[in-house]
């Protein structure tokens, strides 16, 4: 029955689909600006189904690892973790393929049947669960693709004879599946970003020609082209523009990826926060996107969005800036009308249990799709051991919310006495936050939880510590493991410099270190451990003074001594 039903609707969405087309192309042609970039005066198709897609999830790491599906620790796509993500609230799915280790050599570049027909399997499941599919070249961008400066035949032959095939075997699926020319295009051996451009605008075009050109349902189906990087700088979107336009034709989408601001996505040089400067980086990406192609009727898609450190932990990125970011995202992407497809590589959405990490950074993006929801410049408010508290404030960003009441689990603060609020501030009474802590450990005595009028309520832990101790450690250039008493503290950042002030470790560009790459706290254990790549770049037989920034505000100095491939860590 559900096959019957789409086969028929899918009939009725390429008529439609086809008389839009028409429409469009022919409103395009009477609007079109001084560059030949049309304005159409109503929504066309492409618009249509690009928003219909709202929001997407990327199936990482999976049909795009290298050599076969489960190589990178995910297990195979089944119908049942579609319908859970779809559960979720997806609507769509960007489905990466790597197909390089499926594919036979020249001169037909034949693609394994077998595997081909896997991606038709995932790609019919996905539709009979009712999600919008995105399929693209994935990994072959920087295995083959990217030589096309020194190996343009051989490249061009075989990216026509792969996109041949794909287009082929997908002629006849309905229009909710989309295509992607290629994944973060990139070159290697160039002779500089013009040329560059001019490689792109040729892989893309020949991309629209092969799919068109077989028919069907292809004749119609929205494609999408990535700029150069899939990066958002002006610089790189009005070539893709050029292209578009130069095409034609109405069923285009763009895409560009966003993993924000880079020294805060991976919390490198002392970027901690989603202040100002993070935030300027939606804004400025997504206002240039808006004003290149959504506001002259070509759709976009955020085919890729997330933080870099999350790649390496969660916990790269502190939880509460985190979530300031997820709800900027959202928010921004909505008013600026982009489609966002959330990279999820394995370490968001359990593929096995149906579960997520951390179910707060979801519902944060969740609700950004629909809602704007306060935060607060903190999601933490410290109290040191032993000693009378003081009041605590924050600073609330309100997006257009009331705070209604402060709770304690179950318990209701009063207002006036437990805490009280001034314009954005928020203040915390000492005395609230001493009964709060009044023997207790170290560590989180409370969670309070800020309500507002509308969108998600705002969490704040109330953490008792007393200044973090490091201890005396041996180790190498391998690793070296710091014992450490955080005594209810947590580690924001690292400084490195060597005896002479100048900085130390990768990026040497600045004294604060890469978090998750160059070092990782283990709170559990009671250590700190300063990795390999961290050594891999110091000095032999250097003094290396660390200081390490914990969240509290303190901060505890740490003297490294290495001698060949020995490391001395000692307290100071």
């Amino acid at each position: 029955m559900k096959q019957r039903k789409r086969r028929l609707l899918t009939a009725l969405a390429a008529f439609f689909l086809g008389l839009a087309v028409l429409l469009t192309t022919a409103l395009s042609g009477a609007a079109a600006d001084g560059k030949g970039r049309g304005r159409p005066h109503q929504q066309s198709a492409a618009q249509e189904i690009v928003a219909a897609m709202q929001p997407g999830w990327n199936v990482g790491n999976t049909l795009d690892a290298i050599p076969d599906e489960t190589s990178w620790g995910n297990p195979r796509i089944t119908p049942e973790l579609l319908a859970a993500v779809h559960d979720q609230g997806f609507n769509s799915i960007r489905l990466p393929v790597t197909w390089n280790d499926h594919q036979g050599g020249a001169p037909g570049y034949t693609i394994d049947p077998a595997y081909l027909d896997r991606v038709e399997q995932v790609v019919n499941m996905a539709l009979d669960e009712g999600l919008y599919v995105l399929l693209n070249v994935h990994h072959d961008s920087w295995q083959w693709i990217r030589d096309m400066p020194t190996q343009h035949d051989q490249v061009m032959a075989r990216y026509t004879a792969t996109w041949t095939q794909i287009a082929e075997r997908f002629r006849d699926a309905p229009p909710e599946l989309l295509l992607e020319s290629v994944n973060e295009p990139q070159f290697t051996g160039s002779s500089g970003e013009a040329q560059e451009f001019e490689l792109l605008d040729e892989l893309n075009t020949t991309f629209h020609s092969i799919v068109r050109g077989t028919g069907g349902t292809n004749a119609t189906r929205v494609l999408v082209l990535p700029s150069l990087h899939t990066n958002a700088e002006q610089a790189r979107l009005d070539p893709l523009a050029d292209t578009i336009a130069a095409l034609n034709d109405p069923n285009i989408a763009a895409t560009v990826h966003y993993y924000g601001f880079w020294p805060f996505s991976v919390n490198v040089a002392g970027y901690t926060r989603f202040d100002a400067e993070t935030q300027a980086d939606i804004t400025g990406s997504f206002d240039r996107v808006h004003n290149t192609f959504v506001s002259r009727g070509i759709p976009v898609i955020v085919g890729e969005y997330g933080l870099l450190g999350w790649d390496r932990s969660l916990d790269v990125v502190e939880h509460g800036e985190a979530l300031k970011f997820l709800e900027f995202f959202g928010s921004y992407a909505r008013q600026k009308q982009l489609t966002t497809m959330w990279w999820d590589n394995g370490q968001h959405f359990n593929r096995t249990t149906h579960q997520w990490s951390d179910l707060s950074l979801f519902r944060q993006i969740q609700s950004s799709w629909t809602t704007d929801s306060a935060t607060a410049s903190s999601d933490q408010i410290f109290v040191r051991a032993g000693q009378a508290p003081a009041d605590a404030t924050l600073t609330l960003d309100l997006n257009g919310n009331t705070l209604t009441s402060v709770l304690n689990g179950s318990e209701k603060l009063v207002r006036g006495r437990d805490y009280t609020v001034s314009g954005d501030q928020l203040t915390i009474a000492a005395a609230t936050l001493a009964r709060l802590t009044e023997g207790q450990g170290h560590g989180v005595n409370a969670t309070l939880t800020l309500r507002f009028n509308g969108g998600l309520p705002w969490h704040v832990n109330v953490i008792t510590y007393d200044t973090p101790v490091l201890h005396n450690a041996n180790g190498t250039t391998s690793g070296l493991t710091i014992p450490t008493a955080f005594n209810g503290d947590r580690l924001a950042t690292m400084e490195a410099v060597y005896a002479d002030g100048t900085n130390a470790g990768p990026q040497n560009w600045t004294s604060y270190k890469e978090f998750g790459y160059t070092l990782s706290p283990d709170y559990a254990a009671g250590q700190i451990t300063l990795k390999p790549e961290f050594f891999a770049e110091t000095r032999d037989n250097s003094t290396i003074n660390l200081t390490f920034h914990f969240w509290s505000g303190e901060t505890v100095t740490y003297t490294l001594t290495r001698t060949g491939t020995t490391i001395t860590g000692t307290t100071t």
